[in-house]
């Protein structure tokens, strides 16, 4: 994976007010940190991190250029996002060093169609790797191609591109392939979905009947609170 070179201005403004203002001015707050230094609280332009992350993913690697002179390079190892808005509230970088060896989480890609009539359950979609910190890939693949009901893909078959090492244990399921059910038990399954249904909605109805019978009990003793204040 290539490095982004992108610029950053030192923050001195900190706790949630700071961040505030940092964002509305279209910068994400971020630390660096690493190497035993102490860490550098920094604000990074918004649309060119977004951009770097979009196209490079959460393990991308920046070289970062401080307006104070610093010169660093550093790997994401905490985005907080918004979840509403979609935008990063806060990034924690680490340092390192260019043929320093770092583990990192990489997303797994499952290639390839499995067997007819199967359903896949993508049970680890990140496994944990060893590599340079300049040459981390973006992503793995696993291959699914033509499995059959039983099939297990563990952390053993996922494709290594070369210099990376498996930090995860081999046997850690990746994606697991069962039969897919048929119309008919789907058709048996459906009276038993319906019944939840009902008794849910049952249940429901019953907290609702309660609810309002404890209603006039409790506006009488407000009344009965009231006259005893009065009097």
């Amino acid at each position: 994976m290539s490095e982004v070179k992108i610029s950053a201005e030192p923050r001195t403004e900190f706790g949630k007010g700071g961040a505030r203002r940092t964002r509305r001015a279209g910068k994400v707050p971020a630390v660096l940190y690493g190497h035993g230094e102490k860490p550098k609280h920094i604000a990074l332009p918004s649309r060119e991190f977004a951009a770097a992350i979009r196209k490079g993913g959460a393990n991308q690697l920046f070289a970062i250029e401080v307006s104070d002179g610093t010169q660093v390079l550093a790997l994401p190892k905490a985005i907080q996002r918004d979840p509403i808005k979609d935008t990063f509230e806060h990034v924690d970088l680490l340092l390192v060093r260019r043929g320093e060896k770092v583990t990192v989480e990489v997303p797994v890609q499952l290639t390839g169609e499995a067997a007819k009539d199967t359903l896949i359950v993508h049970d680890h979609d990140t496994l944990s790797v060893t590599a340079d910190a300049t040459k981390v890939p973006d992503h793995l693949e696993a291959s699914i191609e033509g499995a059959e009901p039983g099939t297990t893909i563990t952390a053993a078959d996922v494709e290594l591109p070369s210099g990376v090492e498996l930090a995860t244990d081999e046997e850690t399921a990746v994606a697991s392939v069962t039969a897919a059910p048929t119309a008919e038990q789907l058709e048996a399954t459906l009276p038993e979905v319906e019944e939840a249904a009902e008794e849910a909605e049952a249940e429901v109805g019953e907290e609702t009947a309660e609810g309002a019978e404890g209603a006039p009990a409790a506006e009488g003793e407000e009344a009965q609170a009231e006259a005893k204040t009065e009097a």
